[in-house]
């Protein structure tokens, strides 16, 4: 059944078929997606916007042997879906033949999972307001500005080929994030989930409210090795850098991976364990991936051991393997999509009491990779930066500069938290990482 803004199952396959016949190709494939978002924004302690937007694209990928166009459009009307059909006919005709092209994935069964929430769709601007409310009043109580966002929305996707793929799948997302300021320090605290009526604001207001509280008048400290205990945004960040291309199984086969050669090997510490689920709702899952294969749950870390990786159709195809649900639709290689690692028993307090000398970090900002192989990543951080002595927080620093590999901060992390939160696409703990290296101070 359609909901407003969203096509439905029904409406969804209809376009879609309806583009493979019209295909001349040998194969073709299909991916419609869209929805509608709806976002309230604040600053200074008052929303400024409220905004709403909503649309669908499509992709089509035209197959003639081994010679493959692709064309899109974010309009659905008949005229400009012919012309992306004929468009992606045209680059497939005037391309060379792929040699590596290894076919399409068939039909599978796919399994179910509820991600679609009503609470979610239908909550409104005022419902949005009153959380919005909530913050900027714990702020203003502490003469503090809370500025943010509270995004909601609903979000579609379909794809479709000519070997009788037919995957469909709908779902609810809700975001939400505020930075609460002084003159003198910020604190950052933020909450997603599929329904709605899992986030607290008064929780993400009373967090964001107490690191900035806890942040004013920060002091500089030296750049250098220092212990730190990193919150779970902080851990979600340097994850993603971790499996984005390093737990591919096509980057492994072409040597782009730190993994290549050594995959069974232990390379992290006994406490790290890693899978993606793309069926748990813990996360935001998805049961199929771009290429409408169904997801597997794929160990990829089981106590410092790398035991498996992300396939799509043409990497499992040539090493002879079952893809795990991780394709994408333009040859992005396999990808993550709803990652987990496994819990500690420990807290954030547990990590502090243990800390001789340490930073403790909110989340990053601004990061990049700066070498592949090495996992090698740099940025900063923000938004609550605190130092750590002899088992207590002394006072807030000046956010720091970094540069430090992924591989080092989950292969030495030695404290793992026993809490699991939403960071992004992935479900993780805090950690605490024995020596992490800092390599300049910011004027904040």
């Amino acid at each position: 059944m359609a909901v407003r803004g969203l096509l439905g199952k029904e409406e969804a396959l209809r376009i879609v078929g309806r583009v493979l016949e019209s295909s001349p190709g040998d194969m073709t494939e299909v991916l419609l997606s869209g929805g509608v978002s709806y976002l309230t924004r604040f600053s200074d302690n008052y929303i400024h916007q409220n905004v709403a937007d909503s649309g669908h694209s499509l992709r089509v990928k035209v197959i003639f042997g081994k010679k493959i166009g692709t064309a899109s459009t974010n309009s659905l009307d008949e005229d400009a879906v012919k012309e992306a059909i004929e468009t992606a006919a045209r680059v497939a005709e005037l391309q060379k033949p792929n040699e590596e092209f290894e076919g399409i994935p068939g039909p599978e069964p796919i399994p179910e999972v509820n991600t679609f929430f009503e609470s979610t769709f239908e909550f409104s601007p005022v419902d949005r307001a009153r959380g919005v409310k909530i913050i900027t009043d714990a702020a203003q109580a502490k003469g503090f500005k809370a500025a943010g966002a509270f995004q909601t929305g609903a979000s579609e996707i379909c794809i479709a080929n000519s070997l009788g793929v037919r995957a469909y799948h709908r779902s609810t997302s809700a975001h939400l994030r505020t930075v609460v300021m002084s003159d003198t320090g910020s604190g950052y605290a933020d909450a997603l989930a599929t329904d709605v009526r899992e986030i607290d604001p008064a929780e993400v207001a009373r967090i964001a409210v107490e690191k900035c509280e806890a942040a004013q008048n920060p002091e500089v400290v030296p750049p250098g090795e220092y212990e730190v205990i990193l919150e779970p945004r902080a851990v979600a960040d340097m994850l993603g850098y971790l499996v984005r291309g390093g737990f591919s199984a096509s980057a492994v086969r072409e040597g782009r991976s730190f993994l290549s050669g050594k995959v069974g090997e232990k390379l992290f510490a006994e406490q790290f364990s890693l899978w993606d689920d793309g069926l748990d709702p813990r996360g935001f899952p998805m049961p199929f991936d771009l290429e409408g294969v169904p997801k597997q749950k794929v160990v990829l870390v089981e106590k410092g051991v790398v035991k498996d990786l992300l396939y799509d159709f043409k990497t499992a195809k040539k090493e002879g393997r079952k893809p795990t649900g991780h394709g994408g639709f333009g040859g992005w290689g396999p990808m993550a999509s709803n990652l987990f690692m496994a819990p500690g028993d420990a807290t954030v307090e547990d990590m502090i009491k243990n800390t001789k000398r340490g930073i403790l970090i909110t989340r990053f900002h601004y990061t990049n990779m700066a070498h592949p192989m090495r996992v090698l990543v740099t940025g900063m951080t923000r938004d609550g930066t605190f130092l750590v002595e002899d088992g207590r927080i002394t006072k807030p620093v000046k956010n720091l500069r970094f540069t430090e590999s992924a591989l080092r901060v989950f292969g030495t992390m030695d404290m793992v938290g026993k809490d699991l939160h939403r960071a992004g696409r992935s479900v993780v703990p805090a950690i605490h990482v024995p020596a992490f290296n800092f390599t300049g101070v910011t004027e904040f």
